[in-house]
């Protein structure tokens, strides 16, 4: 016998070494003795039975998402029902693939086991790595030997329903035939039991033998129409049907099927998220990728396609990287991939989908995986670096680190060498206000005045349409209406703008990608147009816009559509804070709107009641206490 195990099984083939080796080494045997020794010699030095019992270790370990027909091919001739399982009891695998390796060594020296029916052809039924070899008559030719003692009703039912692309009704052949559904039913199945029969006998041995080769050639997961190219003759019209052979040769491969245009062994869903658990720890090189999955049965040359038809997965510069839902993880999977920090521009472009890049850059700032490098420049937290956190901040920074003063030009060298800034900015900030000059001509930070900071009448707290997010920050709520639009300004609550670090003649001026954004502070707080940013969300009158400002002086907004018609009450409360997801009750609503209000942990239903009603929302109040005057 000239077969190796590998020749029989087709896993073996495309399974990486480092997975099979600890797995089916045997002192007894040479390294990678499953390819390089006969399979009967293997079984005379280490035994039938322990050959087996490796081979059943694997498919235990490595194959447990595969058929154990794909695996052994032969087991469809021998145990044809048992064929279609997945490896769930050891006993029982190892039961099958003792019997069909003792009926392949018995098919070779013609002692056959008693009690064991030998294997049709017996070792040229085997599977051959390469295509097996050419029979005496076209395979095309066999198929029609099948069909060709049917009658013109049975041919037609085979052509026009069991192996036609688009099947024809039941309804629809037995008015053609004069006949019941049941007996269209029930010639449908005494046809398929016909080519199963035929199947089974030594005539057909060459059409089995191309089936158990073209399962090692498919894998696990591979394109549809890669099946009618597989050898050229799977395009011949079958004479007595009219239509090509790969389509009969498709309703053979059992334990396949055919999901968004992939022919998938086994369950597409299990193979999909299997895939996904690959790349969990981030990004993979593609190369390297296309060997991780080629580990799950899936051919190199098709597993790039594989990859990008998967959820939740991106092929991204060259490497594979998890793509979630949320544009946070998409950014950080961009920059991890990038390795070097971007703009929200450059990881707008990279992630190409339908995300505003006031969104984006609203993200970049809130979220803690992201750190501010520069000007308009964010990388990952994670690799460290100095956060860029505004020039007169910096310009602080760099006066603590000389010890408490430190020269102009020092300054201008330092911060204009690291970070995106220009000289006369940075003079600017070093020459106005918060700094003071010494002695030598270098400048400190100025003292602080002694005047006691403005105490608004009402705290952020308790000022209505003002919340606290997660992070600690408090947003404030603006209900966006035609003045809005027009790009009026609008005023701000005293309790919103003190928080803010503002007081009475006070101006702050805040940035934004489209422009700069001015709050200041005459009679009452009033901030300036906000139209632009609204037009980047393409807002519009009963929307919602919740904004602060960074330390950094950037004016940060989060949108929120208006709230769909038939709300429930408790989420119609809730979206008015900013909050979209669903909730389990509405002791969690009340826990969710209580922290955005500033209560502490445990406040009752009562206390947030009350506290509302103080803050003066009374649109949340009346979702939540429809009685409340």
């Amino acid at each position: 016998m000239n077969l190796s195990l590998s020749d029989i099984v087709p896993p073996l083939r495309w399974t990486s070494p480092s997975q099979v080796e600890p797995i089916a080494s045997d002192t007894r045997l040479p390294d990678a003795w499953w390819q390089a020794l006969p399979l009967d010699r293997a079984c005379l030095i280490a035994g039938t039975a322990q050959v087996a019992g490796r081979l059943t270790d694997l498919a235990m370990t490595c194959w447990g998402h595969l058929p154990l027909g794909d695996i052994l091919p032969l087991l469809r001739m021998t145990d044809p029902d048992k064929c279609l399982r997945t490896p769930q009891s050891r006993d029982e695998v190892l039961a099958l693939f003792g019997g069909v390796l003792s009926r392949l060594l018995a098919s070779d020296t013609g002692a056959v086991p008693e009690g064991a029916a030998p294997l049709a052809g017996g070792r040229d039924a085997a599977v051959s790595p390469v295509p097996p070899a050419k029979p005496d008559r076209p395979i095309p030719q066999l198929i029609d030997e099948i069909f060709a003692e049917l009658d013109d009703r049975q041919r037609a039912i085979a052509a026009d329903r069991v192996y036609a692309e688009r099947r024809v009704t039941l309804d629809e052949l037995a008015q053609r035939f004069s006949v019941t559904r049941e007996r269209i039913r029930q010639i449908e199945r005494d046809l398929r039991d016909h080519v199963q029969n035929r199947l089974a006998t030594p005539e057909a041995t060459p059409l089995a033998a191309h089936l158990a080769w073209l399962r090692g050639r498919l894998g696990s997961a591979v394109p549809a129409e890669d099946l009618a190219a597989a050898v050229p003759w799977h395009r011949t019209e079958l004479t007595t049907l009219g239509v090509p052979a790969w389509r009969f040769i498709r309703t053979l491969l059992t334990g396949y099927d055919q999901v968004e245009g992939w022919l998938v062994a086994g369950g597409a869903d299990e193979l999909k998220e299997k895939t996904r658990q690959l790349f969990t720890d981030g990004p993979v090189k593609l190369p390297e990728a296309v060997t991780m999955v080629a580990q799950l049965g899936i051919r190199e040359d098709v597993a790039e396609r594989w990859l990008s038809s998967v959820p939740h997965l991106r092929i991204l510069e060259g490497h594979v990287v998890p793509w979630p839902r949320s544009v946070n993880e998409k950014a950080e999977a961009v920059l991890a991939v990038a390795e070097s920090p971007l703009s929200p521009e450059e990881i707008q472009s990279r992630i190409g989908e339908d995300y505003s890049l006031v969104g984006i850059r609203n993200q970049l700032t809130a979220d803690d995986r992201f750190l501010r490098v520069d000007r308009n420049r964010y990388g990952l937290t994670r690799w460290g670096g100095e956060e860029y956190i505004g020039i007169r901040e910096m310009i602080v920074r760099e006066i603590e680190r000389a010890g408490g003063e430190a020269s102009v030009n020092s300054i201008v060298a330092n911060l204009t060498t690291r970070y995106e800034v220009s000289e006369s900015s940075v003079r600017a900030y070093a020459g106005g206000p918060g700094f003071e000059r010494t002695q030598r001509g270098w400048i400190r930070v100025a003292a602080p005045e002694q005047a006691e900071p403005y105490q608004p009448r009402r705290d952020v707290s308790m000022t209505r349409r003002s919340f606290r997010s997660r992070d600690g920050r408090w947003w404030h709520r603006v209900d966006v209406n035609a003045e809005h639009l027009r790009g009026s300004g609008s005023p701000l609550p005293t309790g919103f703008a003190a928080h803010l670090g503002m007081a009475p003649g006070g101006q702050l001026t805040t940035s934004t990608p489209s422009g700069d954004v001015v709050i200041s502070w005459h009679n009452q707080p009033t901030m300036g147009s906000i139209r632009a940013v609204l037009a980047d969300y393409n807002a519009g009158e009963g929307d919602s816009i919740f904004l602060t400002v960074s330390d950094g002086g950037e004016l940060l907004t989060r949108y929120l559509p208006q709230a769909a018609q038939g709300l429930p009450p408790i989420n119609m409360a809730l979206h008015l804070i900013g909050y979209t997801a669903p909730v389990a009750s509405e002791a969690e609503a009340l826990r969710l709107i209580g922290a955005r209000i500033g209560l502490p942990e445990g406040a009752s239903r009562e206390e947030v009641l009350t506290r509302l009603r103080e803050r003066g929302d009374r649109d949340i109040l009346a979702f939540l206490d429809p009685e409340a005057p």
